[in-house]
Parts: C-alpha cells; sequence; structure tokens
C-alpha cells in the first residue's frame, strides 16, 4: 500500500515537473513580450537594415517599424515603381535614407550579386528574409506542379535560395564587427499540418530549421537569428483585406513580433497565433490522422471555392 502511495506521488510530481517545464517557457516566450516590452534594440546591432519582399505586406511593416527606429533601409524586392512608392513613403514620414534595389527573386543567382553591389559599403546590422510566395490556392502537389513548370524552382529560388544566399551575403560582416540581427520568415504552416500546400510548407520547415541551427552556430559571437511563424496576416498573399483578432494588420503583426526579439529563437510573433499552434499541436498530438484530416477538410473547401471562382473569370 505504502509502495503504491509512493508510486502516485511520484507520478503527480513527474507530471507537475512536465507541465512547469512546458507552461513557464511558453508564458515568457509568447506572454512576456506583451506585458514587459522589447529586451532587444535593434538600432544598436547597426545603421542599415536590408529588407526583402518589402513593398507590401509583412515585409513593408517591418520596413517601416524598422525606419520608425531611425534605421536606414534597403529595400529589395521585383518591382520597382512598388519600391520607389514605398521608399517615398517612409522617407517624407522618417528622417532615414532608404535605397532600393529591384531584382526578381525567381530568376538567376546573378541577382546576388546585384544585391551585393547594392549594398556595399553599409554597415548592415539588421537583415529581414521576408521575400516568398505561395500557392494561388491549396492545391495537390502533381496538379500544381502541372500547371505551371516552374512552379517548383519558383516557390524554392523565392522561399529557400532567398534566406540562404541573403544570410551567406551579410553575415560575414555581421560575424566581423560581433554583432547582428536576422529575422527569418518562416510560417506556422512549418509546424502545423497543412496538406494541399505541401511545397510551401515544406519551405518554410527548412526556414525554421536553419534558422534554429544556425543561430546556435552563431550566437556566442553576438549575431541573433530568429525564425518567425506568423499564421494568417492581412495582406496580397492570404487574400484577406479586414483584420481581426485573429487575422491582425501586418503593421500590428510586425510591432508584436519585434517585441519577441530576445524572448525566443523561434515564435508565432502574436499570441493569438501562439494560441493556435498550440491548439493544432495539442490536437495533432493527441491524434495526428484526426489533425491532418480536419485541416485538409478545411483547405479541400477553400479550394472549391477558388476553383467556383477562377471558373467565372
Amino acid at each position: 500500500m505504502a509502495c503504491c502511495c509512493v508510486f502516485t506521488y511520484l507520478a503527480k510530481a513527474v507530471l507537475i515537473f512536465q507541465l512547469i517545464c512546458k507552461v513557464f517557457p511558453w508564458l515568457y516566450k509568447n506572454v512576456a513580450p506583451k506585458i514587459l516590452g522589447p529586451k532587444v534594440k535593434v538600432e544598436d546591432y547597426g545603421k542599415w537594415a536590408v529588407i526583402t519582399g518589402a513593398t507590401e505586406g509583412i515585409g513593408k511593416a517591418y520596413a517601416k517599424a524598422l525606419a520608425k527606429k531611425n534605421l536606414n533601409l534597403v529595400l529589395v524586392s521585383r518591382n520597382l515603381e512598388k519600391l520607389q512608392n514605398v521608399s517615398k513613403e517612409i522617407t517624407d514620414k522618417y528622417q532615414v535614407e532608404v535605397k532600393v534595389i529591384a531584382v526578381d527573386f525567381k530568376s538567376s543567382l546573378q541577382i546576388y550579386d546585384t544585391i551585393s553591389k547594392g549594398i556595399e559599403g553599409l554597415e548592415v546590422g539588421v537583415l529581414v528574409n521576408n521575400v516568398g510566395i505561395s500557392y494561388s490556392y491549396p492545391e495537390y502537389f502533381l496538379e500544381a506542379v502541372d500547371k505551371d513548370p516552374a512552379f517548383l524552382q519558383d516557390i524554392i529560388s523565392c522561399n529557400i535560395h532567398s534566406v540562404t544566399y541573403m544570410t551567406k551575403m551579410i553575415l560575414p560582416a555581421m560575424v566581423g564587427r560581433k554583432k547582428g540581427l536576422i529575422i527569418n520568415l518562416s510560417s506556422m504552416a512549418a509546424i502545423i499540418p497543412n496538406p494541399l500546400l505541401s511545397v510551401y510548407s515544406g519551405t518554410k520547415a527548412f526556414v525554421d530549421k536553419f534558422t534554429e541551427d544556425l543561430n546556435t552556430e552563431y550566437k556566442d559571437q553576438g549575431i541573433l537569428i530568429q525564425s518567425v511563424m506568423p499564421g494568417f496576416v492581412c495582406s496580397n498573399m492570404t487574400k484577406i483585406k479586414r483584420p481581426s483578432l485573429l487575422t491582425p494588420s501586418a503593421d500590428t503583426y510586425v510591432n508584436s513580433a519585434l517585441n519577441t526579439l530576445g524572448y525566443s529563437r523561434h515564435t508565432t510573433g502574436y499570441l493569438p497565433h501562439a494560441f493556435m499552434a498550440m491548439f493544432l499541436g495539442l490536437m495533432t498530438s493527441i491524434c495526428a490522422e484526426f489533425a491532418n484530416n480536419f485541416v485538409l477538410k478545411e483547405l479541400l473547401n477553400t479550394r472549391r471555392k477558388a476553383l467556383k471562382h477562377e471558373k467565372k473569370n
């Protein structure tokens, strides 16, 4: 009898210990930034920030947020006219210098020579690897590839090559100065079931894993590398225009995500998204098949609506 009581107390102690090990780190990473505010001053890393995919959505929001902190900007994206418009919008509001570089991340690796020449001589303290593309709508892998023969090359070039090559370009100078900040935009799709968007979620899983291990490699050299994994945010990519609690504006999202610097090396960046990720992660751990099928059903509904709209047009 006494032996049974000992095992009961031991089991309870182990359970409580596991809960503490899970709950307190989660609260620190996701709730503390909202209460305590930022631990990291981005302006301390250098005079310039480079942002890819900077003409809209999260990329543009990072540009505005960093300009507000008096960082000069290099905006890199495909459309020169949009880049110039964003540059004017920022310089009109903030007293910072803005350079623009128009390149298509889906094209050859020679674009990185163009970017390298464009940032030559600048003290780049912050790199935001934001550029990325997804599916037009959820689709089966073979059908997505059949519709666009360049699909695989384009999504890997934008979502993976951009992160690795931009990091390769800018990290050496950061290491030389013993300080630097790299923010890599992954996605919640990297850590939850995401059928019908398999290539997109796979590329974003790469970004998260690459970031995690790279941060471990270089954290002792004064480099902070963070993976940011948003859920849905109002943007052209998500096609969501009206913000809500679960789908914030890009500006609201980025202001929240910047507060997590120093708290977590990979983060959803936004408390409601952290709850969503926790719920879906719990669902997956209890019954992975149910979670996969649940998400599949939702994305099939989205696919049907998109195909119906496509036929009308």
